[in-house]
This record gives C-alpha cells, sequence and structure tokens, in this order.
C-alpha cells in the first residue's frame, strides 16, 4: 500500500507510515495538504498526518484540513518520537553554530538547546529536511534534530541522542482513506459547530454525559470567515454504530448548526517505536 506523508525521508510521518503498515511505500510530500490530495487523487491509498504531540500539543492544521476534504479517518498511530542531534561526520558539537529543524521539534528540545547558548536556531519545514539541508549544503557548523533514521539516509553522525525535554515525548498520527474501514472500530472523531447561546456546549457535551459516553478529546477552532465563532473536535470512546452513540449524535443535530463525522475506527493501543535503521524503505514522492 502507497502511504503518503508530510516530509523528507527520515521524517517522523515516515516512521509512523512504517509502524502503521511494515510493508507499505511511503510517498513522501512536501506540505500537509499534498497528503490529502494524493489521497483524494488516488496517487496513495492512504495518507498519515500527524494530530497532537503530548508536548507540543494539536496541530491545528490537519484539524482544519479534516474539515475541509471529504476523507474518512481509518485508523490512529501513537509514535515515541527520539529526537537526535545530527552533524556532518567529524564535526564535533564544539563546532556547531546553527540548529536546524521543525518548529515543534525545536521547542520539544527547549531545556537542551539552552545549554548551548551561542547556537542560532533555524527553523524549518521538517525535522529530516533540516538533516537533508545539512548534508547537501555540506554545512560543516550546522547541526539538525532529526530522528536517527534521518541519520541514516543522509549519512550523518549522531552527536547526542535522546535530546527532548520530556521522555514521554509521543505523537499521536491519525490515517485518513477515500472510504471508510470500520472493522474493529472502538473510537469515532467528530466535529460540530453550535449556536452562539448560552449554555450551548454544556448541552452538548450532556448529549454524552447523559449516555455514558467518555469523550478522550475536545477542542475548539475558529471557524474561518466568521468571527469569533468556533467548532468543536470531539474524540468519542465509542464507535459510531454504538446505538448510543447514534443516539447521543442525533441528539446533538437537533441544536447544533451542524455536526458531521471524521471517522470510526480502531483506536491505537500501544505506542510504536521508530524502527532502527537497516536499510533505506522503499520510497517515492508524490508529484
Amino acid at each position: 500500500m502507497r502511504i503518503a506523508y508530510q516530509g523528507e525521508p527520515g521524517a517522523y510521518s515516515e516512521a509512523a507510515a512504517l509502524a502503521f503498515d511494515p510493508g507499505g511505500t511511503p510517498v513522501a510530500c512536501r506540505t500537509f495538504e499534498d497528503v490529502f490530495q494524493a489521497v483524494s487523487d488516488g496517487t496513495a491509498g492512504r495518507g498519515i498526518v500527524p494530530m497532537e504531540n503530548t508536548i507540543g500539543g494539536s496541530i491545528h492544521r490537519n484539524y482544519d484540513l479534516l474539515v475541509e476534504h471529504e476523507l474518512p479517518i481509518v485508523g490512529e498511530i501513537q509514535l515515541k518520537v527520539d529526537h537526535c542531534l545530527l552533524a556532518l561526520p567529524g564535526v564535533t558539537l564544539e563546532d556547531v553554530k546553527v540548529v536546524h529543524s521543525h518548529p515543534q521539534a525545536l521547542a520539544q528540545c527547549e531545556r537542551f538547546l539552552q545549554g548551548l547558548p551561542t547556537i542560532e536556531l533555524a527553523a524549518v519545514y521538517d525535522t529530516a529536511g533540516g538533516a537533508k539541508l545539512i548534508r547537501e549544503k555540506e554545512l560543516r557548523h550546522d547541526a539538525a534534530i532529526a530522528s536517527i533514521r534521518a541519520a541514516h539516509v543522509f549519512g550523518l553522525d549522531v552527536l547526542q541522542r535522546g535530546i527532548q525535554d520530556y521522555d514521554t515525548n509521543i505523537t499521536r498520527f491519525c490515517i485518513v482513506a477515500r472510504h471508510p474501514v470500520t472493522e474493529g472500530a472502538d473510537k469515532t472523531s467528530i466535529v460540530f459547530a453550535l449556536p452562539s447561546q448560552p449554555g450551548s456546549l454544556f448541552r452538548a457535551l450532556s448529549v454524552f454525559a447523559l449516555r455514558n459516553i467518555d469523550l478522550t478529546k475536545l477542542e475548539s477552532r475558529p471557524i474561518r470567515g466568521r468571527a469569533w465563532e468556533y467548532m468543536f473536535y470531539a474524540d468519542l470512546a465509542v464507535p459510531r454504530d454504538d446505538l448510543n452513540c447514534g443516539r447521543a449524535l442525533v441528539n446533538l443535530a437537533e441544536f447544533a448548526r451542524w455536526v458531521r463525522t471524521l471517522g470510526t475506527y480502531r483506536a491505537a493501543r500501544d505506542v510504536s517505536l521508530p524502527a532502527e535503521p537497516s536499510q533505506p524503505a522503499a520510497e517515492e514522492t508524490a508529484r
């Protein structure tokens, strides 16, 4: 199966794609929008996007893209993030003047970076993209924060491993497809908008509380083009075809402006570890 992800080979999203389907073919995409487009037009059978991190919080753009595209969530993966400081062979930590990485990765290694006060931080679009930049331009005074697989892919040395501020650094990814896959589903993601009235959110949450349905996540996002109006994303620990879930959503629809199911799927059971590099995985690029 071809699985679209955002980033360069060696990105954590690629590792998540291979954790989801070890025999799959990762398809590299430049942006998150390209991931959704690759699935929409059939370039890839699945797309995988990060939704939230235990340190950095939610990746808001991907919540918005779930609404913008008619692609159901069909699964999820939790991946442990192990940040490494990478540089060209022969470069030492004392040689490094600039550190490149995605803004989220830089924020997740704040304590380590504070111990290097003379180093300049440079944000790039992807963790593995920083590693690629160093290799392509042969930057001997630069380092990148990325995965150990990125070191393997781009021929870099690991100056230090496990530099994230917290060991429990986990990113949750959602898998999207063109058609629902509900076998074994025990979780449902929805999004809804409410009238701007006192108690409307309380009333919305009560439809689940009264039916003993656990909300594992609730997050608001602004509705574009409508100042100070919001939609709410919720994860329910129940499949969509559960009778109580169906009744709760019907009840919610009676007073919500609109309700949409983003997907019903099997929740992640465990935290996956990125595979240690041996040989580069099969890799393609979405055009």
